[in-house]
């Protein structure tokens, strides 16, 4: 065993097990394996670039999951993979291109793609170095990319079978479109807020009539050039008999009819006379259909007027054109006012240009018949929402979702498998690329130029990566996976349509739980952006704290439900957290001999064991027991608090201290069996550290002289399970008073300045002998740890004139101050503490005064209060006399 460094160096640690780890083949699930199957698969990080704290949390989160059922001894898959991210990846390299002055359409479709694979595996081998910087322990082996072959295959045969099932269809309607990135958007994709802008009132002359005209409002002057009629309240006795008539269009050489509609017109809004233009607005398409109204489209791709407006239009840019549309129908008498409004834009999420209604040939899936057996399978129990408001989010939105519009206008993705027909117009579609028109056999096809959602893809995530369509053995062995943990902002995109899917073509949920994490935010609450300059970069974080600080970090904050407040100082403290553990192995290690491994504790032989050897085994009990129960029911930030609780708190600051004079005696057979606990002690919490800081905890474990040791790495030992043998609440009770008494000598030290060298005479008085007698044993403990060199305890002893005091559980601690402090100050700092109980005392007294309080909290919660107003009086009853005794 060679010795430990004095300081541990996290770069160097990490720098080298990773590749032990990988080679080795620890992260490696067996396909057949009588353990039992656990999975995950990995929410597909996109091929774009870096990794983000988002991803940085989300790994975290998996990991600890995972190491902690492998741990278990469960046949655990960790799935790794990356989704291609079709806009998000187009537009990165666009922008590339378009810096060296070169659009996709100079290049052509072929080239184009040539230098998106050119990105792809650049920036995918920079993602795998990052997530196995993070310590990440997932099967490399399994890698998958949602454009691999496999995969490709996966989609088309969805696809194709979707649409030979009736559920995916073609149809031209209305939909998002962004003239930034030139393609469609699904609803998801468009961000609303509320911004300011105009309402323009404009009149619409009458035909034949023009002194009659009707008042329309519109956000949109641009579009009337698009209108095909105009709509009023079929109950509007002001228009009643205008209905049936047309106007005029101004600007325009066509005249549009006036129809009565009570879906689209509300009375009593405005003038009550609506324009109408099906191609550019989602309410006024529905209203095209139902008048069976021309569909005019006045804007092309690029938000451009096109060739269906007046000439002197044509070739402008939306928002100049409208400029102009308002400036001619103010000369002509026709813009009747314009008022500031605020209303609700849709933005692009990708660019944040304005998205534009637009009608549109476009692919679509009847969603309906696949969201009601996914959301069945949530109400059965058949797939768990950790959190149930997230639970109630997933049922709203599948209750009301709408047709999905699957095809985007990219090159880069899953080219659509249809092929059309020069000849008959017929759709081939087909598994294999077609040579002839399965409709009349002709050989002119022209596959469709569009690409799918990304998400159709990431929708067959947990089976396409097992090999689906083929029936492996991974797919019967791992599927359902276990746990589907991911970001909430994506439970619409992702989540639900994986639960569509899986069931769909699997029969089956893809996942029984769902874990929603929140969203990683900067110490003060606000969303990270490199506008704000306040983005915290996982890697430069690992690189100056280490991965295990940043996982330690994430994970005790990781509560379901509630943002992430991250700060680059708390990733600090839990660095020096794992100097902490280093620094204690170190310990540990120097008063093992050299050469020499303790024996295995002998958990039968408790009794022969020190008191504070008993206490320290049964913390590590409960400490265990809070660990894996936590974890088992993913409250990480509780099971990580907890164990840095046990080893600093409890471990450290104490079980060492009390282990000193035992290591330093000259009875060997004491010295060794102290050598066993911390080596019991140390090993075992290590395990439960583990799956939060994987790269420390290997390091040191491997260094540890254990007997029988389980396995060659601390990834596959076995996972620590709660042993009555070490449970001693006698000892917990015990110790925990003398620890109690060792804190109020130091705190009465502390508060009136005794130097630490100060030799201090103490008297400790219970009402029980009991802990009499254990304060009176513990004369060692107190000497070593709080310098009392004259120690008196007894049953109700009487208070030493001028002395400080301080409630230790049970006892009361008493410390004369003559001649070792100002007495006034003392009697100052007691009274300031009394005036913060009294205020303590009010508040809970008001609270528990509150009839709706104690009519609506849980009695626990109202017993604990009470509980801890008794507590708050005697505690104050007992500091009045103090100050009664020193100004005596």
């Amino acid at each position: 065993m060679s010795e430990m460094p004095k300081a541990y160096e996290h770069a160097d640690i990490e720098k080298k097990w990773y590749p032990i780890w990988e080679s080795k083949g620890f992260f490696a699930a067996s396909d057949r394996s009588e353990r039992t199957p656990f999975a995950i698969a990995i929410p597909p990080p996109n091929v774009t670039g870096s990794l983000h704290m988002g991803h940085a949390l989300t790994v975290t989160i998996e990991d600890v999951i995972v190491r902690h059922r492998r741990m278990q001894g469960h046949n655990t898959l960790w799935m790794p993979g990356t989704d291609h991210a079709g806009i998000a990846t187009q537009m990165v390299v666009e922008r590339k291109l378009a810096e060296e002055g070169i659009s996709r359409f100079d290049s052509g479709r072929e080239a184009f793609l040539g230098k998106v694979w050119e990105w792809k595996d650049r920036y995918h081998a920079r993602i795998t170095e990052q997530l196995k910087a993070m310590g990440v322990s997932v099967d490399w082996e399994r890698e998958r990319f949602t454009m691999d072959e496999g995969l490709s295959r996966a989609v088309r045969k969805v696809f194709v079978d979707l649409y030979d099932d009736g559920l995916l269809y073609r149809a031209k309607r209305l939909v998002n479109w962004s003239p930034g990135i030139q393609t469609v958007l699904s609803d998801l994709e468009v961000e609303h807020e509320e911004e300011n802008g105009h309402l323009w009132h404009l009149a619409y002359p009458v035909t034949g009539n023009p002194d009659t005209r009707l008042v329309v409002a519109t956000t949109r002057p641009e579009t009337m050039l698009g209108d095909t009629a105009v709509a009023v309240h079929p109950d509007d006795e002001r228009y009643q008999h205008l209905i049936g008539k047309t106007i005029d269009l101004p600007l325009t050489d066509r005249t549009i009819p006036i129809v009565a509609d009570g879906i689209l017109v509300d009375m009593a809004f405005g003038t009550g006379a609506v324009k109408v233009t099906p191609a550019h607005d989602f309410n006024d398409f529905e209203t095209g259909k139902r008048h069976g109204l021309p569909m005019i489209t006045v804007l092309d791709g690029q938000a451009n007027i096109n060739d269906n407006a007046p000439e002197k239009y044509r070739g402008m840019e939306r928002f100049a054109a409208r400029k102009a549309i308002v400036a001619d129908l103010d000369r002509m008498g026709l813009l009747v006012g314009v008022d500031d409004h605020k209303h609700s834009i849709g933005r692009c999420q990708r660019t944040g240009v304005v998205v534009e209604p637009m009608l549109s040939d476009q692919w679509y899936v009847k969603t309906k018949p696949l969201a009601e057996p996914a959301i069945e399978a949530v109400r059965s129990g058949k797939t768990k929402f950790l959190s149930k408001e997230w639970e109630k989010v997933y049922f709203h939105w599948m209750e009301n979702i709408q047709d999905w519009c699957v095809s985007r206008q990219l090159w880069w993705g899953h080219r659509i498998p249809a092929w059309f027909c020069q000849a008959c117009d017929h759709v081939t579609v087909a598994m294999d690329d077609p040579t002839v028109c399965a409709g009349c056999g002709a050989s002119a096809l022209r596959q469709d130029e569009d690409v799918l959602d990304t998400w159709f893809s990431s929708g067959l995530w947990p089976f396409s990566t097992l090999g689906w369509p083929d029936e492996t053995e991974a797919l019967e062995t791992f599927y359902p996976t276990d746990v589907m943990e991911t970001g909430f902002d994506i439970i619409f995109f992702w989540v639900a349509r994986m639960m569509m899917m899986g069931i769909r073509f699997m029969g089956d949920v893809p996942f029984r739980t769902v874990y929603l994490h929140a969203m990683v935010r900067d110490e003060k609450g606000q969303k990270m952006s490199k506008t704000r300059g306040n983005v915290i970069d996982p890697l430069l974080i690992t690189a100056e704290h280490g991965a295990d600080a940043l996982r330690f970090t994430l994970a005790t904050q990781a509560s379901q439900g509630h943002d992430i407040k991250l700060s680059v100082d708390r990733v600090a403290g839990y660095r020096a957290f794992a100097n902490k553990i280093w620094n204690a192995t170190r310990f540990v290690l120097m008063n093992v001999p050299e050469g020499h491994t303790p024996a295995r504790l002998d958990l039968e032989s408790m009794g022969r064991l020190e008191m504070a050897d008993r206490w320290i085994l049964a913390k590590l009990d409960r400490a265990v027991t809070s660990v894996g129960g936590a974890l088992q029911s993913y409250q990480l930030n509780d099971a990580a608090k907890t164990c840095y609780e046990f080893f600093w708190k409890v471990f450290c600051d104490w079980y060492i201290e009390f282990a000193k004079p035992a290591l330093r005696s000259e009875d060997e057979v004491t010295a060794e069996g102290t050598r066993r606990v911390l080596m019991h002690v140390l090993d075992n919490a290590l395990r439960l550290l583990h799956p939060f800081m994987p790269y420390i905890t290997e390091e040191i474990w491997t260094r540890l002289p254990l007997t029988g040791r389980d396995s060659e790495t601390l990834m596959r030992a076995r996972w620590p399970e709660p042993d009555t043998r070490r449970d001693d609440a006698d000892a917990v009770a015990l110790v925990d008073q003398m620890i109690d008494v060792i804190a109020a000598v130091r705190t009465i030290r502390g508060e009136n300045r005794i130097p630490p060298k100060t030799g201090l005479r103490v008297v400790v008085t219970t009402s029980e002998t009991a802990t009499a007698e254990l304060v009176a044993g513990a004369r060692e403990y107190l000497a070593h740890l709080a310098n009392v060199t004259d120690l008196e305890v007894g049953v109700d002893l009487p208070r030493p004139q001028k002395s400080a005091t301080a409630v230790a559980g049970a006892a009361t601690v008493y410390v004369p101050l003559e001649g070792l402090v100002d007495l006034e100050a003392e009697v100052a700092r007691i009274n300031k503490r009394i005036a913060k109980i009294d205020k303590d005392i009010s508040k809970f007294e008001k609270k528990l005064g509150n009839p709706r309080f104690l009519d609506n909290a849980p009695a626990e919660v109202v017993a604990g209060d009470r509980e801890k107003l008794r507590g708050l009086k005697a505690e104050r009853a007992t500091y009045e006399v103090t100050v009664s005794a020193l100004t005596a």
